[in-house]
């Protein structure tokens, strides 16, 4: 089975700085990938790429095994991209929710206007995805009422709404204190526990060694290590990764 999303030696330049260098990674149907590594060592950038929110300088982006970004794209790959754009979810750092709509406009948006669902369609999606959440409560309240971990939770459900085939998370839980991350991981490890094909940016280093199918170590716009489980923790192979660990540990 083709990898549900995967990399051919990507090489992403925002002017004369190498953001990713000669990336290859694939994220096979059903895993959850941990990308780990310093600020600036190109996480976010790779997420950008496999959203379709920026395109690769080198290479080429593929989703089960159809191109759907390279730097030139052809019309066949345009193509291709327009189809799969609401397969693949992100969820942000911050949120990034509408602050003029309720949480249930919020995620009936998308469906009704990107995918041509009736309302109440949509409306029935969104409330079981609240539950799902545990937000049913919360759906005719704004954004700015809601805690941050709510907030986060409302993001992922939005994001679920669409139904996709992969979810990207951008450290989704680094602009919460320590009670509202553990609301939002408890969600993510639903998630992955459901089965659901998830690329995750994160500091989070208990989720990755639990939860995390492999570990996948950035530095400097390179893939340096990559280990399934926890085996990135227990016996890391470069010393690269080695001193990227020592700031986690007691």
């Amino acid at each position: 089975m083709p990898s549900s999303l995967a990399t051919r030696n990507v090489t992403h330049r925002f002017g004369d700085i190498v953001a990713l260098d000669g990336v290859s990674i694939d994220v096979p149907p059903g895993t959850v990938t941990a990308l780990v590594g310093e600020s600036g060592s190109g996480k976010t950038t790779l997420l950008r790429c496999f959203a379709l929110l920026e395109k690769p300088s080198e290479g080429r982006i593929v989703m089960q095994g159809t191109v759907i970004s390279t730097p030139e794209p052809d019309r066949q790959t345009r193509t291709a991209a327009r189809a799969v754009r609401s397969d693949v979810g992100m969820v942000f750092q911050h949120f990034n929710l509408w602050p003029h709509m309720t949480v249930l406009e919020n995620l009936i948006e998308a469906p009704i206007r990107a995918k041509k669902l009736p309302k109440d369609q949509a409306v029935a999606i969104a409330d079981k995805l609240l539950a799902k959440v545990d937000l049913a409560d919360k759906r005719d309240a704004y954004p700015a009422r809601l805690s941050g971990g709510q907030q986060q939770r409302v993001a992922i459900a939005r994001a679920l709404a669409m139904s996709p085939k992969v979810l990207l998370f951008d450290e989704a839980t680094s602009a919460l204190d320590p009670e509202l991350r553990r609301e939002v991981l408890l969600v993510m490890r639903q998630l992955a526990l459901e089965g659901m094909t998830m690329l995750v940016v994160t500091h989070e280093m208990n989720f990755a060694r639990h939860v995390g199918t492999r570990t996948v170590f950035m530095d400097r716009g390179e893939i340096v290590e990559e280990a399934p489980g926890s085996a990135f923790f227990d016996a890391p192979k470069t010393e690269r990764a080695r001193r990227f660990l020592q700031q986690f540990e007691d």
